[in-house]
């Protein structure tokens, strides 16, 4: 199996430290994707020059450090990781469909085994990247908002497909951050210092089956761990 997580929010929220990048690859995790927090944290720089497969999105203009994409030996088999980073709401960096096409050109030379990882904001832009590489590539998944969406599916050439994988983190928070200060923020609509959130903590992870032969997605099973409570837990008074 090969097991891949998206790091860029890992140090309070913004970026990933050496140590955390160790301690993830110690609990067997191969390749740590990123998006648009990665560069908040001038060390990345140097991490990303030396470490092969911590990725960055691949449609950063080139003369940025750091690689797009790797393919990683597990078994008998090879395992190709691209990382994108979508456009719409974001930041207007080089196009991820193009950069796509290039990447996994190269990437199938070596294996027809290709998750992606489109970090982007705009779930249509996500849903048009998925369509776009149905049948190129075995899986695309989205990561950045943070919630896991519901519409898990294989496509019809074969692509598996997500719009969110979802956070993994304090669920007693938005979006891992304190409930208190981010109220502040929405309501008094004046900037207040983000501090992470520590309770109720789930993995929220995405499983794939993949043909190896053809690179066909098999099937693809969401899941939260562990699940959420679906009914109210009330106390008498």
């Amino acid at each position: 199996s090969c097991i891949i997580a998206n790091g860029e929010n890992a140090m309070e929220g913004k970026s990933i430290s050496a140590q955390q990048l160790k301690d993830l690859q110690d609990m067997g995790v191969h390749v740590v994707t990123s998006g648009n927090h990665i560069w908040e944290k001038w060390h990345i720089h140097k991490l990303l020059t030396t470490e092969p497969h911590l990725l960055r999105p691949a449609n950063y203009p080139r003369e940025n450090v750091g690689h797009g994409y790797t393919v990683v030996p597990i078994g008998a088999a090879s395992v190709g990781v691209l990382n994108l980073q979508g456009r719409t709401f974001m930041s207007d960096i080089d196009c991820p469909f193009r950069t796509a096409d290039w990447a996994v050109e190269r990437i199938r030379e070596q294996t027809p085994i290709i998750v992606v990882d489109f970090h982007a904001e705009a779930t249509a832009e996500k849903m048009a990247m998925g369509w776009y590489l149905d049948g190129k590539v075995s899986a695309v998944i989205g990561t950045h908002t943070h919630i896991q969406t519901a519409d898990a599916r294989i496509l019809p050439s074969g692509t598996a497909y997500l719009t969110d994988v979802g956070m993994t983190g304090p669920y007693d928070s938005v979006l891992g951050m304190r409930k208190d200060i981010a109220l502040r923020r929405f309501i008094k609509q004046t900037p207040h210092k983000f501090e992470m959130a520590t309770d109720d903590v789930h993995l929220s992870a995405v499983l794939l089956e993949i043909d190896f032969t053809t690179g066909h997605a098999v099937s693809i099973t969401p899941m939260t761990i562990p699940e959420f409570s679906r009914h109210a837990e009330r106390e008498d008074h």
